[in-house]
Order: structure tokens, then sequence, then C-alpha cells
């Protein structure tokens, strides 16, 4: 495991965003499908797109929330002139329930694969993160194949998923679903850690500090990663920043993220 304090970090130099062009509220479902309100009014994404959009590589960003709350604000943090960010809003608990965040999730990263070279992005550059619970659904996407292939796009083709404090068991909202406990741990097929296996695209896991993250947060992607390597996995790494809570680790782990992308584009 890599532990990590703040000031050890060599933050990542933000360059001058000031000529950019952000595309809001894009529909990543098919426009003919008009049945259902909230699905029409949420399933949308934002495109940021710097100056310089000649095949740039793409990060496609799924905020957090608990699966119940959040939007797809782009973080200031994540906007600089190397990278299109792509935000997505996905329906929530509990006007749906699950699967329907991870299917949302899907449709969008598919979305992203048969659009985004129109934007200039680069399609063999794209990287999937999110905070916590955006963390699961990238998490949920890179270990079961399914929900990718069922729309033509295999996980191979993710270049690296960068989640940032992500739920591996079955997410608490998930459980509550079920009327199970919070603090009950379930891992099932709506687990990351259902899959583990020794073939994914790359995965850097980043969590805050053991002592301050949300419940078991830490230890949960510990042991996960231990198993991941234990199966043969060479594509998967663990940070864990001391000193950061759930919440505060995540202007350190997108400067971490940063870092990362940059060692894996060399």
């Amino acid at each position: 495991m890599k532990y990590l304090l703040f000031f050890s970090i060599v933050l990542y130099s933000i360059s001058s965003f000031a000529q950019k062009t952000v595309i809001t509220n894009l529909t990543y479902y098919s426009s003919k499908d008009t049945s259902d309100a909230y699905k029409k009014s949420q399933c949308k994404l934002d495109i940021y797109i710097p100056n310089n959009n000649k095949s740039l590589p793409v990060i496609v960003w799924f905020h957090g929330g608990s699966l119940t709350a959040g939007t797809k604000e782009i973080p200031e943090e994540l906007k600089s002139d190397k990278f299109i960010i792509v935000s997505v809003e996905y329906r929530l608990s509990p006007k749906v329930h699950s699967p329907v965040y991870i299917e949302d999730a899907a449709e969008a990263v598919a979305w992203v694969f048969n659009n985004i070279q129109q934007y200039g992005g680069d399609t063999s550059k794209i990287f999937l993160s999110g905070h916590s619970a955006g963390g699961y659904l990238i998490m949920m996407l890179t270990m079961d194949d399914s929900w990718l292939l069922k729309r033509n796009i295999a996980t191979s083709k993710i270049r690296a998923a960068i989640p940032l404090s992500p739920q591996v068991i079955t997410h608490f909202t998930i459980r509550a679903e079920s009327k199970i406990s919070e603090i009950q741990p379930v891992i099932n097929e709506l687990a990351p850690m259902h899959f583990i296996k020794s073939n994914t695209p790359t995965i850097v896991d980043i969590t805050g500090d053991r002592e301050l993250e949300l419940f078991g947060r830490y230890e949960e992607n510990a042991y996960f990663v231990r198993m991941m390597k234990l199966a043969g996995n060479k594509k998967i790494s663990l940070y864990e920043l001391q000193g950061f809570s759930h919440g505060a680790m995540l202007l350190p782990g997108i400067h971490l993220m940063f870092q990362e992308i940059d060692k894996i584009l060399k």
C-alpha cells in the first residue's frame, strides 16, 4: 500500500483555462426515449473542452452523494488545458433503485466512447473517475464487464479507472433498499469486489485516512486490492491520503489522479 501525506504530494500544475468551451445538458440516452420524465430530465452530461482540443485525453467524472444526492457540476480542480472533462448526472434514490444507477453510468460511458471524438477527445485515452458513490459506479463498470458489453464497449478500452474513496462492497444505499444496515457488509453481484480477477484496465484506488474515512472505506479497499493482487492482477494500486477524511480527500485525490494519469500516458 502507498501512504501519502498531503505535503508529500507534488500538486499538479493547473494551467490557465480562461479559453474554454463548456457544453451543458447533453442527453446520453436516445432522444427517442421519452417515456420516463425523470430519466429524460436527469440523464444528462456536461463537457468541459479546453481551447487546445486536439486528440485530448478524456476524464469521465461521476459525482458522489451516496446515490441519493449530488449534481454533475465539474469541480474547479478538474479543469485544466490537458483534459476534456465529461461530468455525468444520473438518476438517484429513492426515485429509482438499483441497478438503475449503474445502467445510467454505463450508458453515459458508452456515449462518451461513441461521441467524444467530435469534441476533440481521444477514445484511446478515456479515464473513468469519481468520488465516493461516483467511484463505486466506475468500479462496477470496470469490474463487471457485462454493463459496457451490453452497449458494445469492451472494458479493455478503458485506459484506467481512478476511483476516489469508492465503495467496493455492495453500496450502503443499495443495501438500505433491502433493509440491510449500513454497517452490515454485503458482497453480491452489485459489489465491485464480487468480480475479483487478474485482467482489468489499470486501477488506481485512492482513499482517505483509514482513521478518518467513512465507515470502513479504507479497509474494504485494502482488502479488495489485496485479493486482486492475489488473483494475479498487476494493474492495481492503492493510495491512502493520511490526514484526510472522506470529503476532504477529494482535492488531494484529484491532484494525485492527475499525476497518475501523467505516468500512464508517458
